[in-house]
C-alpha cells in the first residue's frame, strides 16, 4: 500500500472519517438483534422495559439524524490489518486527522484529557489517543475495525489473578469453573454503572497488559457467532444463561436480561500467572469495520453491516405513558421532593445545570456561578457545538454518578440542591444527604443521548469552558425530561436493593460443576 497520490491519501482519510461517523451513530445489526431479543424477554411495563423502549427509540433517532448514539463517544480504538510493506506512518497520520475532523463536526465528543494538567485537547488527539494497533497480513487490502467504548463501561473492566476469593462466590481456582466464577462476578459488579444490558469480552491467560487487550479483541467478534472451541462455547452459553438469571436488568433496575453477549478467548500464560481479564461494554456496543482498497484507500465493503435497509427498533414513539407520571418544574420545593418515592417516573421541565468530575471538585471550595437552591444538577458531559455565537447540544445522556460520591453529599448540603440526575446510582454517603436535605436521585437512561437532547429546548449559558466542553457547567432548559426516582428523601435506594438481591442470587451460582476435559489446577 503506497498512498503516494494526494487523492489516494484523501480517499483513505475520507474512508476512516466515514467509519468513525457510522460507528458513532449507527449500531450494527448483530447488536440490534440482541437488543430486540432483550426487549421481547423483558416485561414492557417494568422499569427495565421502559428503559429498553427509550434505548430503542434513541438508537432510531441516532441513525435517522446521524447523531452520536451516546454522548460519551468513547476512546477510539482502531485495529488495523495492513499488507506487508504498507506505510503505517501515513495511515496513522490520516487516522488522527479523520478523528480530529469527526470531533470538529460533532460526531465524537472531545475526550482526550492531559492526565497531569487536566486540559482537554479539544480534538481527541494527544499522547496515546486515539489508540491504533497495527498488524500485518498477506492480503492485498487493508482491514480496519473500530471500537468506541465509553468511560462508564471502561471503568467496569476488571482483571482477576487466580486463585482469588470472590464476594458471594468463594474461591475461584485455576480451572474453567474458576474462570466462570470470575466472569459472573464481573457481570455482577458492573450493575447499572456500565449501562446494562451489556456485552463482555474475556481473555483467559496471557500477561496483565495483553490480557486486557485480548479481552477487548473478543468484542470484535459477532454476537451471533459460536466459539470454535467446544469448551469455550459451552462456557459462553452457560454465562449467558446464568448472568441473565441474576436479575440486574437494564440500567441495574432489576429485570430478566442483564447480558446480550459473552465472548471468551484463551491464551498461553506463564506457569506462575493466571489472569482472567474482562472487558465490559454497554448496550451502546459501537464497533464496525471496513475493508479498503490497498492502492486507493477507498472502501471496498463494510464489516458487521449487512445488505438491506436498517430495521427500526422502537415499537412506538415517545415515552410509554401510564398516567401515573409526576410532572415537576424547577425550582423544586422540599415538599415536592419529599412526596416522591422510589419507582416514580418524573417528567421534569425547567432548568438543569450540568456538573461532572471537575465541577464537583471545584464547587467544594468555590461558590457556584448560578444559585443552586432548589435546582437540579445533571451528571452529564454533552456533545456541544458552537455555530456562530450560539451553542447547541447534539447529545446529552447521563454519565456514571458513582464518580461523584466523594463530593455529592457535601454539595447537596452546601447549595441545598433538590435533585441530582445521573445513571448507576450513588452510595450511602449521598443517600444520607438526600434524606437530610430533602433531595432525590433521578436515574436517566444511560446512553440515551439523542432521546434526552431532544428534551433540551435551549442552552441558557455555560460556565467553566476552560475545563473543556464535557466538564463545563451547562445551563440547559428542558421540557418533559423523563427520569425515574431510584433514591428518595426517605432513605430508600433501588440500587442498594438490587445489588443486595443480585448478590444473594449470585451466591447460588457458587457451586462448581467441573466440565469434561477441564484443565488441572496449577
Amino acid at each position: 500500500m503506497t498512498l503516494t497520490k494526494e487523492n489516494d491519501v484523501e480517499h483513505f482519510k475520507g474512508s476512516i472519517l466515514n467509519l468513525v461517523v457510522e460507528t458513532s451513530t449507527n449500531l450494527p445489526p448483530d447488536v440490534r438483534r440482541a437488543l430486540a431479543r432483550a426487549m421481547e424477554q423483558e416485561d414492557a411495563s417494568s422499569q427495565s422495559g421502559l428503559a429498553l423502549q427509550m434505548i430503542a427509540e434513541n438508537v432510531d433517532m441516532a441513525c435517522d439524524h446521524s447523531g452520536p448514539i451516546c454522548q460519551d463517544t468513547g476512546m477510539p480504538t482502531f485495529e488495523v490489518l495492513a499488507p506487508v510493506g504498507a506505510n503505517q506512518i501515513v495511515m496513522r497520520r490520516q487516522i488522527r486527522e479523520a478523528v480530529a475532523e469527526a470531533t470538529k463536526i460533532g460526531k465524537l465528543r472531545p475526550n482526550s484529557v492531559d492526565s497531569i494538567t487536566g486540559k482537554n485537547s479539544g480534538d481527541n488527539l494527544g499522547p496515546g489517543t486515539p489508540v491504533v494497533h497495527f498488524e500485518q497480513h498477506e492480503k492485498d487490502e487493508v482491514e480496519i475495525r473500530l471500537l468506541l467504548k465509553g468511560g462508564g463501561c471502561e471503568n467496569k473492566n476488571i482483571q482477576y489473578s487466580v486463585p482469588v476469593e470472590l464476594t458471594h462466590l468463594g474461591r475461584a481456582d485455576r480451572t474453567l469453573e474458576g474462570v466462570r466464577k470470575c466472569i459472573m462476578h464481573a457481570v455482577w459488579q458492573a450493575q447499572g454503572h456500565g449501562c446494562a444490558v451489556g456485552a463482555i469480552g474475556v481473555a483467559i491467560g496471557s500477561d496483565r497488559a495483553s490480557g486486557y487487550a485480548h479481552a477487548k479483541e473478543q468484542l470484535f467478534r459477532s454476537l451471533d457467532d459460536v466459539n470454535p472451541d467446544p469448551q469455550l462455547a459451552a462456557l459462553e452459553e452457560r454465562i449467558m444463561k446464568d448472568a441473565n438469571a441474576l436479575g440486574i436488568g437494564t440500567m441495574g433496575f432489576g429485570g430478566r436480561v442483564s447480558l446480550i453477549g459473552c465472548k471468551v478467548g484463551s491464551f498461553n500464560r506463564l506457569p506462575a500467572s493466571f489472569f482472567v481479564s474482562v472487558a465490559y461494554d454497554c448496550w451502546a456496543f459501537r464497533r464496525l469495520g471496513v475493508v479498503l482498497d490497498s492502492r486507493t484507500g477507498a472502501i471496498k465493503h463494510w464489516l458487521y453491516n449487512e445488505d438491506g435497509p436498517v430495521v427500526k427498533m422502537a415499537k412506538k414513539l415517545g415515552l410509554p405513558a401510564t398516567g401515573r407520571e409526576v410532572t415537576l418544574t424547577t425550582p423544586l420545593s422540599e415538599g415536592q421532593v419529599r412526596s416522591l418515592r422510589v419507582g416514580d417516573v418524573v417528567l421534569l421541565s425547567g432548568m438543569v445545570h450540568t456538573g461532572r468530575d471537575m465541577i464537583h471538585h471545584h464547587l467544594t471550595t468555590h461558590d457556584s456561578p448560578v444559585p443552586l437552591n432548589g435546582e437540579v444538577i445533571y451528571h452529564c458531559g454533552p456533545v456541544a457545538l458552537k455555530e456562530g455565537n450560539t451553542w447547541s447540544i447534539k447529545a446529552a445522556g447521563p454519565t456514571t454518578s458513582g464518580r461523584e460520591e466523594p463530593y455529592q453529599g457535601d454539595l447537596l448540603r452546601k447549595f441545598r440542591v433538590r435533585a441530582v440526575i445521573g445513571k448507576g446510582g450513588m452510595g450511602a454517603k449521598t443517600l444520607a444527604a438526600l434524606k437530610e436535605v430533602g433531595a432525590v436521585y433521578l436515574n436517566a437512561i444511560g446512553g440515551a443521548a439523542q432521546f434526552y437532547s431532544n428534551c433540551i429546548t435551549a442552552v441558557e449559558g455555560v460556565d467553566f469552558l476552560e475545563f473543556g466542553t464535557p466538564e463545563a457547567m451547562w445551563h440547559l432548559r428542558i421540557k418533559d425530561f423523563p427520569v425515574i426516582v431510584t433514591m428518595d428523601a426517605h432513605g430508600n435506594s433501588l440500587h442498594a436493593d438490587v445489588e443486595k438481591a443480585t448478590g444473594e442470587k449470585l451466591a447460588t451460582f457458587a457451586a462448581t460443576r467441573p466440565p469434561s476435559g477441564e484443565p488441572a489446577a496449577t
